[in-house]
């Protein structure tokens, strides 16, 4: 019997899914992944995304947001237009937003303006936040910490720090998404090592799909695209470094979700 699992980060308006989009979603829920959260990083991003979810409500959702990538593109009709997708239904959360100095991609200052007006959003929308991070914690959690107060929850998606960086996020209240990362020897060692380290109550799971392919998955997929129906060995790596049963984390994962997201 598959589990009743939600994956809280999934790119599925990504173009490798324009081929097979519906038989994507199939395997999805016949491996048990019931709902899935669509990430919304650019205002084309964000529109395709709600209109996929407004295609299948009650089992797909969105977020809307701009990425940091995409952060130099963030301007007042971006924050209309953020605005205005919340009053969706099918909109459960603003972003993905958040501060990546790993690659640049937008100029620093561009993120951190983009950053400072979705967490207004989230506070004036009610909405919580779905937050990206990469080697940009200080400033990160400079623009954060003020905000949370006026934020009703906020999860470091796709969280891959260290201890310390965990421990921070835990004491000011931050849920933490774990992914495929958690499945790669090479980089995510230090997760499987600190995983367990996450209070029942907030820790959630996603694919990030196309993205992070698990590296354990056996047999090997014949393309290196992710995919939801792939949450399953997320939950897997998850609950065998935590020293818990599959059973007990896919309840707890998929309570979360629903509490995070107001999911019903």
């Amino acid at each position: 019997m598959p589990y009743d699992l939600i994956d809280i980060g999934a790119n599925l308006t990504h173009d490798s899914f324009d081929s097979d989009r519906g038989a994507v979603l199939q395997r999805a829920r016949d491996a048990g992944v019931t709902r899935m959260i669509i990430t919304g990083s650019s205002n084309q991003g964000s529109l395709d995304a709600v209109k996929l979810a407004e295609s299948e409500p009650g089992k797909l959702y969105a977020t809307a947001g701009v990425h940091p990538h995409h952060a130099a593109d963030f301007d007042a009709t971006s924050g209309t237009l953020i605005t205005e997708l919340a009053a969706s239904d099918a909109v459960v959360a603003v972003g993905e937003c958040g501060l990546d100095y790993f690659r640049n991609f937008s100029p620093r200052e561009a993120q951190l303006h983009a950053f400072q007006a979705q967490l207004e959003i989230a506070a004036s929308t009610g909405l919580p936040v779905f937050l990206h991070q990469r080697d940009a914690h200080d400033d990160f959690v400079e623009i954060l910490e003020p905000m949370l107060a006026k934020i009703p929850r906020a999860v470091a998606h796709c969280f891959t720090g260290e201890h310390e960086s965990l421990r921070e996020y835990l004491a000011m209240g931050l849920w933490i998404g774990i992914t495929g990362w958690i499945c790669d020897e090479r980089r995510g060692k230090h997760l499987h090592d600190i995983v367990a380290d996450v209070p029942d109550d907030r820790l959630m799971i996603e694919t990030d799909a196309p993205y992070l392919l698990p590296r354990t998955i056996e047999p090997k997929p014949k393309t290196r695209r992710n995919e939801p129906a792939y949450l399953t060995e997320v939950l897997r790596v998850v609950a065998e470094a935590r020293g818990q049963s599959e059973e007990h984390v896919a309840r707890i994962t998929t309570e979360n979700a629903v509490r995070f997201f107001d999911l019903g």
